[in-house]
């Protein structure tokens, strides 16, 4: 696990990580921001720009939501009270966030999908989506589009250099 450039964003963000995978095999339908539980370990070695959100989903249990499968590695100089790596995170939101979330994720087909994990004025905020599964076509066609656009951007390009 790398340590990754933090930038700040004009919005007053700094990202830590991101989910990548998420837009190739998720077609994503609403997006929230939401809070999440961490000690005090966690919290330091997220602003040293170390996590995983590779394999992370959430999950709506008791009304309460929760991470599931993000890595947050352990404190480099914690002791021995550090955290562990893959436990199970809670997620602050709303109720009626949770309700709403909750009722569209328990349609067939879709999950609740995590995508970036930043800090926002010092405080560590994760982008929860509910996505619907790509199916292998699904994911051709949309790299098939995608070099499409930067295909006719090139010629655009080059065009208006002549």
């Amino acid at each position: 696990m790398a340590k990754k450039d933090k930038k700040e964003a004009s919005d007053g963000t700094v990202n830590i990580c991101r989910n990548r995978r998420a837009t190739h095999d998720y077609e994503i339908l609403d997006q929230i921001e939401c809070g999440i539980v961490l000690v005090g370990t966690e919290v330091k070695s997220l602003r040293a720009g170390f996590g995983n959100l590779d394999d992370a989903y959430a999950r709506v249990d008791g009304g309460e939501a929760w991470l599931i499968g993000a890595e947050i590695p352990e404190y480099e100089f914690g002791n021995r009270l550090n955290h562990k790596p893959k436990r199970e995170r809670k997620l602050l939101m709303h109720r009626r966030e949770i309700e709403r979330f909750a009722g569209k994720a328990s349609e067939k087909g879709l999950t609740l999908v995590p995508l970036r994990m930043y800090f926002r004025e010092g405080r560590a905020k994760l982008e929860l989506a509910v996505g619907k599964g790509k199916q292998v076509h699904d994911k051709r066609e949309a790299l098939k589009d995608a070099d499409a656009k930067r295909q006719i951007a090139r010629e655009m390009a080059t065009r208006r250099r002549r």
